[in-house]
């Protein structure tokens, strides 16, 4: 298959290798491609044709991203060669940060924390087209639902009374947000590094538009469990190496605290078998916060 791919694609068709990678979650078939230049290499991904449109969204996305110089995959082409799609993307260099960061200095991993949070920064001057809603009228409607399927499920979170009413108290906070691009799932496993540096930023396939402040949903419930320098760094390299204020720490409360009854129902519906390990990580940033009792989560110093 992937020799009638390299004929049928011209830019492919004088690579020298061709490796199949297997990380990740995502449904793609992934694969580097060397090319005869040494230096050079690609990524290939395959999807079904069923998603071409939504890729050919994603890779327009990655055009907007290279406006704005943030430091992600350059689109190169994406076609379709009988019944797949295809996107080729330049290959960024480097290891997931997940898995190396924590053999750094601290440091290096606050360094490298720094330079994600400058790259988030630039992600958020892209704002949303005219026709999507406004965030706060969506983010209400999907929590009203996850809200409702938790009250209907057997599943219960500790003083989840108590979390329901810091949502309802500050919900309205909302109503002002902007509606910006989302990576979405910008955490750790999503970066690169390479030689003790921050190397880009990957995965552009969630992408959604609204609150930018929501994007540091993922530090408290994943970043922050495997490095805090790193999470500091990234909150401090956004606010252009200052700290962030009460606003950003309530917002950033507010959307851990409604995280709490999605992480449920999403967990109860995808993978059931993990909801031990999934509540674990909702009792941790519970815990960082004194169930909302405090705004500044405990470990960042």
């Amino acid at each position: 298959m992937i020799e009638t791919l390299t004929k049928q694609i011209p830019l492919l068709s004088n690579c020298r290798d061709v490796i199949q990678l297997k990380k990740g979650f995502s449904s793609d078939e992934k694969y580097l491609i060397h090319m005869n230049d040494d230096s050079n290499k690609l990524l290939l991904r395959l999807f079904s044709i069923g998603e071409f449109e939504s890729k050919k969204t994603e890779y327009s996305i990655l055009e907007r991203m290279q406006d704005y110089n943030v430091t992600c995959s350059q689109p190169i082409s994406i076609g379709q060669v009988g019944n797949r799609g295809y996107m080729i993307t330049s290959y960024i260099e480097g290891k997931d940060a997940e898995e190396e960061i924590s053999k750094y200095s601290d440091q290096d991993q606050f360094d490298i924390g720094i330079e994600a949070g400058k790259e988030l920064k630039k992600m958020h001057q892209y704002a949303a087209p005219n026709h999507i809603p406004s965030w706060y009228l969506r983010k209400v409607d999907k929590h009203k639902k996850y809200i409702d399927a938790y009250l209907a499920c057997d599943v219960k979170v500790k003083n989840d009374q108590k979390i329901m009413s810091f949502i309802e108290e500050n919900i309205h906070l909302m109503k002002q947000r902007p509606n910006l691009f989302q990576h979405d799932d910008f955490h750790l496993g999503n970066i690169i590094v390479n030689n003790k540096k921050f190397s880009g930023v990957i995965d552009f396939n969630r992408y959604d538009w609204g609150d930018p402040i929501h994007e540091f949903l993922k530090i408290g419930i994943f970043s922050r469990e495997v490095s805090i320098p790193f999470s500091i760094g990234q909150i401090r390299g956004y606010f252009n190496n200052t700290d962030p204020d009460e606003y950003f720490w309530r917002l950033y409360s507010l959307y851990l605290a409604m995280c709490v009854f999605s992480t449920v129902i999403w967990t109860l519906k995808t993978i059931p078998d993990n909801m031990n390990d999934m509540l674990d990580k909702v009792y941790m940033f519970l815990e960082d916060h004194d169930y909302f009792s405090k705004l500044k989560p405990k470990w960042y110093k």
